[in-house]
């Protein structure tokens, strides 16, 4: 009789770091998407110009995605940086003390279940092939292959953030002056309502609270400049 095939899952640090990438995109779309909605909504308060409302939207996006985009690069480039000085300082250890490295390894292998001996044996397999990678794998959780790149970084934020600002912007300058906030509000509100959903789905918890969460937030940010801009709008400032 045949066996039926065994459903292998997908594991490893490669699923985790492709989830991290995915779940800091819906994000940054997520911020790209209030900003700006908060934004341009709070100039629709003050007025109606097509124009005015283009210009403070496209200068909310620029300014938005190059931010987020700068700030990744500078904490992806910190976040590397240490991971290459704590390979630097695992291989220095490694050629002075081997031993104590052979014992440390042994002992993480042991603390993950294995027996003393057969902990033992890993560890000396694993020493034998490449002493450094096992330590950085086991020790430290890094790849030395696959270290973080600030640039990929940098350019997903950057695409994310300005995805997410292009629905707003694009909803309050083409729709005609009469719908335009209405129409703003239900993109808007529909978007983060996703980015909610998807966020939580990605995390595996129950999708309902995230996208109340999502769209309360960007409604109270909508309305709060939305507010602010008609009190200036009604000054003449």
């Amino acid at each position: 009789m045949t066996q039926p095939q065994a459903h292998h899952e997908p594991h490893g640090n490669g699923l985790g770091a492709r989830l991290n990438w995915l779940r800091a995109a819906v994000l940054g779309a997520n911020d790209g998407v209030v900003s700006t909605a908060g934004l341009v909504v709070g100039v629709a308060g003050a007025t109606d110009a097509r124009g005015t409302l283009l210009t403070a939207g496209l200068a909310g996006l620029l300014a938005g995605s190059m931010s987020m985009a700068a700030g990744e690069y500078v904490s992806v480039s910190t976040q590397r940086d240490s991971e290459k000085a704590a390979l630097a300082t695992e291989k220095r250890e490694l050629q002075e003390t081997p031993e104590a490295e052979l014992a440390e390894l042994t002992g993480l292998l042991e603390g993950k279940g294995l027996s003393r001996e057969v902990a033992r044996e890993a560890a000396v397999q694993l020493t034998e092939r490449d002493a450094l990678r096992a330590h950085a794998e086991v020790e430290l959780g890094i790849d030395p292959d696959d270290l973080t790149n600030p640039w990929h970084a940098a350019g997903a934020s950057f695409l994310a953030f300005t995805v997410g600002a292009l629905l707003p912007l694009l909803a309050i300058v083409l729709p005609p002056s009469s719908v335009r906030l209405v129409v703003t509000v239900v993109s808007v509100l529909a978007a983060l309502a996703l980015t909610g959903w998807w966020s939580a789905r990605l995390g595996a918890a129950s999708p309902g609270p995230a996208v109340l969460r999502n769209m309360g937030g960007g409604a109270v940010a909508m309305a709060v400049t939305y507010v602010a801009g008609e009190l200036l709008g009604a000054a003449g400032v």
